[in-house]
């Protein structure tokens, strides 16, 4: 930055000079001193070449540096978003954070790289030329500065009432954004339910609030542009007006005359420019507000002040006192002592809502809790890197994301260092090594965005195989059966049965099926652990685990009597 602005005033400077030497070309002109000319002439030509150099240095290290910054904005804002936790992304939505890190940086990017040298240019230019004229008649001078108040009151006014708009369109262009990338993401739905006109429709009023902000942005500039183009034409009036006369008396040589209007002119472009230069300005402060909102961002789970790597052990999994909710003011989870014993298999099984998920979620601190503290195998999950931990964890959730990427680098996902035959063993624990070999390139074939390619039942058994070879010591399935048929769940259930042995396991289960692989079962209720035991156990002396039992066995009646 420093360089390009050096070089910027430099052009600049060399551009004052060559103002002053072609004054002197018309002074020799008018003294009878022809001789002059051709030197004076060549030195224009020289410092012309001197500056087009500068200019050309100038623009190839400024435009480095503002890519080099949006480079590095670009990469600190990904850091982030994978840095930040999940209830983060509860609050924002894709849409908008996905115009931050292109829209928004594009416009700090072009501002950096353009507008902010043309910034200290143009200052120079004001202050240097403001000087010189001040030496060639000051009484002129004058004349032409009376109508800098003005130009500052107007040019003060534009950058107060720009600000606040451009920062609501630069706002509504992301409501744009999310709602194309809604609509995108759930195509399916939208064509599902026939909604294709009413989604067209909410778009079209986004993009028309967007259009109806920026036709008032552009109203702005359309009257304060001008003007502020205009304002120095009238100094420049006077200045012809005024300076003609002392040249027609005598009072002032014709080359001071040329200069000080040549040095006049060079003002005008700056004042122009002033107006557009302070909408960019805005548009880019703006922009850069909404970056660093998520680079500013708090890290809610983050790895703690001297935090050590998690202790070898057996998965021992301790729930003290565990109050937990997505709204502070509404808990999820309240006052929960549980304790699961190492290398067993519980099934978590309630009503919805009444915490499943949000249990098992604290384990790999997806989040914190309010009170109390989870711990495995005695050490306080806060106390330990966010790596370590989660490297003995494996998580298979009901509905799996799968990266657009060949099912073996989607298996070796979380251990890409994993070797064929590792991906191969935990692929044919979930059950998925048959179809993936049916596939057309085998284990290297690609599958589409968010495993579209794949059915439900085969995009689960690869996110169970994903989970599987990084050999955890804990393993939580959240409904991991559910997009499965019968017969293959079937077969999954024996492959996890050989895949939990000797891990700790946590079920959130609804099928009876599921819930038999389990040793013990945990019923909660509004965020309490209502009863806990056996199968037998539960059936004879709960009453919510009962209802659900009798509705899976319905459930299943059901299910073989249209089979």
């Amino acid at each position: 930055m420093t360089i390009s602005v050096v070089l910027a005033v430099g052009s600049q400077a060399a551009a004052l000079v060559g103002v002053y030497l072609t004054g002197s070309v018309a002074n020799a002109l008018t003294d009878n001193e022809r001789t002059r000319v051709p030197w004076l002439v060549g030195a224009i030509l020289v410092l012309g070449a001197l500056r087009a150099a500068m200019m050309a240095g100038r623009r190839l290290i400024a435009g480095k540096q503002a890519l080099d910054v949006e480079l590095d904005m670009r990469t600190a804002i990904y850091a982030k978003l994978v840095r930040l936790s999940f209830g983060f992304y509860d609050r924002h939505q894709t849409g908008q954070l996905m115009s931050r890190a292109t829209v928004d940086l594009q416009g700090v990017r072009f501002f950096l790289g353009y507008g902010l040298i043309f910034f200290f240019q143009h200052i120079f230019t004001i202050l240097g030329v403001g000087i010189v004229i001040f030496l060639v008649d000051w009484k002129l001078a004058l004349i032409s500065l009376a109508i800098a108040p003005f130009l500052i009151a107007v040019a003060y006014r534009y950058s107060h009432v720009s600000h606040p708009l451009l920062r609501d369109v630069q706002q509504k262009m992301a409501d744009v954004a999310t709602v194309a990338e809604e609509n995108i993401v759930g195509v399916h739905v939208v064509k599902s339910f026939a909604q294709e006109a009413a989604e067209q429709l909410k778009f079209e009023r986004r993009s028309e609030e967007v259009f109806a902000l920026s036709v008032k942005a552009n109203r702005q500039r359309a009257f304060y542009v001008p003007m502020l183009s205009f304002l120095p034409l009238l100094s420049q009036a006077a200045i012809l007006l005024l300076g003609g006369r002392m040249v027609a008396n005598g009072s002032l040589s014709v080359g001071s005359f040329v200069r000080f209007n040549l040095y006049l002119a060079m003002l005008v472009m700056p004042l122009r420019a002033l107006g557009m230069w302070i909408g960019q300005a805005q548009r880019a402060t703006a922009s850069g507000e909404r970056i660093f909102q998520v680079i500013d961002e708090p890290e809610e789970i983050r790895d703690g002040r001297g935090a050590a790597e998690l202790p070898p052990g057996p998965g021992r999994i301790a729930f003290d006192g565990v109050t937990f909710g997505y709204d502070p003011d509404r808990p999820v989870l309240d006052a929960v002592d549980l304790e699961l014993e190492a290398g067993k298999v519980v099934a978590l099984i309630g009503h919805t809502g009444s915490g499943k998920t949000s249990l098992a979620s604290l384990v790999p601190r997806f989040y914190d809790v309010q009170a109390g503290c989870v711990s495995i195998d005695g050490v306080d999950v806060r106390t330990v890197t966010l790596a370590s931990l989660r490297r003995e964890i494996g998580v298979i959730a009901q509905d799996p994301f799968l990266f657009s990427a060949t099912v073996r680098e989607n298996i070796a996902f979380g251990r890409p260092e994993s070797t064929d035959e590792e991906i191969e063993q935990a692929a044919r624990l979930a059950q998925a090594h048959e179809f993936v070999e049916a596939l057309p390139e085998g284990y290297d074939t690609v599958i589409g965005e968010r495993g579209i390619t794949l059915s439900g039942g085969q995009r689960q058994r690869v996110a169970i195989a994903r989970a599987l070879v990084v050999d955890p010591r804990i393993l939580i399935l959240d409904d991991a059966t559910a997009s499965v048929d019968a017969s293959t769940e079937a077969r999954i259930r024996d492959g996890l049965r050989e895949a939990m042995r000797g891990r700790t396991t946590i079920i959130i289960a609804h099928r009876l099926s599921t819930i038999a692989l389990a040793d013990e079962v945990i019923v909660l209720e509004d965020g309490h652990v209502a009863a806990r035991g056996s199968h037998e156990e539960l059936v004879d002396t709960n009453e919510v685990y009962r209802e659900i039992y009798e509705h899976g066995l319905l459930e299943r009646v059901f299910t073989e009597e249209v089979a």
